[in-house]
């Protein structure tokens, strides 16, 4: 039974966006959104469920077909993977509730659209097999493209052509490292390539060692990692709020798969490429924080504001990421999931604050009193206090962490610098916005004083159930962050324990 749930994340949305074409769920506008709901939150509670059984009996191996590795499609479900697909059905249950208030009617197929999505991603984090990987990345890129253009206008038109053009040429980067991986160690299953990359010698290693850049090359595509970030800040800004929502999770695909790529395949293990890609990922990781906290000081709305704190969230990723380290990886886990709920809530904030303000939008400029500004001031201040990373919020937590994770790191002596002076930047911009937001209003030309009357458009039912759930993560994960504390070391030590996971996946899980 463990097996087939290890399969339900990705076999649930596949269903539901085929479900959600057909009669009579393709045609009833009401019959869709009550449907696609119901599916989100069947496929988080398969998740959920899924995240029990392996903390109860231990990770597990579903071999498609009973093909088992390295010559079948395994799927790979650990505390790490499972965490990652349970917040990704999460996110899916926001978007589809936040979607159906009105969004979902700008365009076509957002519903199936936001499952094909969601089936990409978890099958990302939940296969065992580098070529799967890249088969997964292509289904949720597809998807991708065509919800950047739902209800989407000439500036969405052109980000989406840059981020279209930018994956296109990742994906056949992908297929050129694969295949001399593949060339070099005659198998693309994780853990059988992890064993035979220790066993290289001669021009083999250099051959590997091209091949495993050329995928780190993809990651921090995938990731926005600088200096293949720039697609990042126009795509989101201009995307509709509630698929940057959403989108606030595939990045994080392309963390994940660095992390266990790297930790795995070339980690410990590797021989003469063990930790090949460390110090390529310590400077490319402080140079996004850098670049992200310069974003984050111009931007000149909301939307681009989240857009920016993404990139800086990555940027810190990475550099836990590199320094390979349980406790880093832990403080990663538990940074990973804060981050992308936090900013997923900065998105929709934005558009419910833009649609109170008028013509003024979500720019951060005077702008007219908002139909609901207690309700919106509020949860703005929760979601700055967790990203700025200011007690008692999960933000604060996890800042400790990670820096304490890093106390005795190769680069602490620039990373803790870059990081305290990125949140000091990042507190001053989040402030600013806020106050000019909330407390500073357009004064009449007319009357010489400020209006009274603001846009009558408010929170609708859905619309504020989404919010709710995402603003609620941050004081939840402070509540219960001794069981999340647990949950995520828990997850690093398997991730670096590695003769554990060559065995569990080349066994079947048996």
């Amino acid at each position: 039974m463990i097996q087939n749930l290890t399969s339900l994340p990705i076999l649930l949305p596949m269903m539901a966006g085929v479900i959600l074409l057909m009669p009579p769920f393709g045609k009833n506008k009401n019959y869709r959104r009550i449907a696609s709901v119901l599916l989100s939150i069947l496929t988080f509670l398969a998740s959920v469920a899924l995240l029990l059984k392996i903390q109860t009996d231990g990770t597990q191996v579903y071999a498609i077909g009973d093909w088992s590795a390295p010559f079948g499609i395994v799927l790979f479900a650990d505390p790490l993977s499972t965490l990652l697909v349970s917040l990704t059905s999460l996110l899916g249950v926001v978007c589809t509730l936040y979607g159906s208030a009105g969004d979902d009617e700008k365009g076509s197929f957002f519903h199936p659209l936001i499952h094909f999505l969601i089936l990409g991603v978890n099958g990302a984090f939940l296969t065992g097999d580098a070529f799967n990987l890249f088969v997964f990345f292509e289904v949720l890129l597809i998807a991708s493209y065509s919800l950047l253009m739902h209800g989407g206008n000439k500036s969405t038109t052109r980000a989406a052509l840059h981020y279209v053009i930018m994956n296109l040429v990742g994906s056949a980067i992908f297929l050129i490292g694969l295949g001399i991986l593949y060339g070099v160690l005659g198998t693309l299953n994780m853990a059988d390539m992890a064993q035979k990359v220790a066993l290289l010698q001669g021009d083999d290693v250099y051959l590997a060692k091209i091949g495993g850049l050329l995928l780190l090359v993809v990651f921090a595509l995938k990731g926005a990692l600088l200096p293949l970030h720039l697609w990042l800040p126009n795509t989101y800004a201009t995307a509709m709020p509630v698929v940057a929502a959403l989108f606030a999770i595939m990045t994080k695909v392309g963390v994940y798969s660095m992390m266990r790529v790297y930790t795995l395949i070339f980690g410990d293990e590797a021989g003469e490429l063990s930790h090949m890609a460390q110090s390529w990922l310590w400077w490319l990781a402080l140079a996004t924080i850098a670049m992200g906290t310069i974003g984050v000081l111009a931007s000149k709305d909301l939307r681009k504001l989240a857009a920016n704190l993404v990139i800086v969230s990555v940027g810190t990723l990475v550099a836990l990421i590199a320094v390979q380290t349980i406790e880093a990886s832990s403080a990663a886990i538990y940074y990973l999931v804060h981050s992308t709920l936090v900013t997923a809530a900065l998105f929709i904030l934005a558009d419910l604050i833009g649609r109170q303000r008028g013509e003024v939008a979500d720019r951060i400029t005077a702008g007219p009193p908002m139909a609901q500004p207690r309700l919106l001031g509020i949860c703005f201040m929760i979601a700055a206090i967790a990203v700025i990373g200011m007690p008692p919020l999960s933000g604060f937590i996890g800042k400790v962490w990670l820096l304490k994770a890093t106390l005795h790191a190769e680069y602490t002596v620039v990373f803790w610098p870059l990081y305290l002076l990125a949140s000091l930047a990042i507190l001053l911009a989040v402030s600013k916005a806020g106050s000019t937001i909330f407390w500073h209003h357009q004064v009449s030309l007319i009357e010489g004083e400020v209006s009274q009357s603001p846009n009558k458009i408010r929170v609708h039912p859905a619309q504020l159930a989404a919010l709710i759930i995402l603003i609620a993560a941050a004081p939840l994960m402070t509540i219960f962050a001794g069981p999340l504390s647990e949950y995520a070391i828990g997850a690093a030590t398997q991730l670096h324990d590695f003769n554990n996971n060559i065995k569990i996946i080349l066994s079947g899980g048996q």
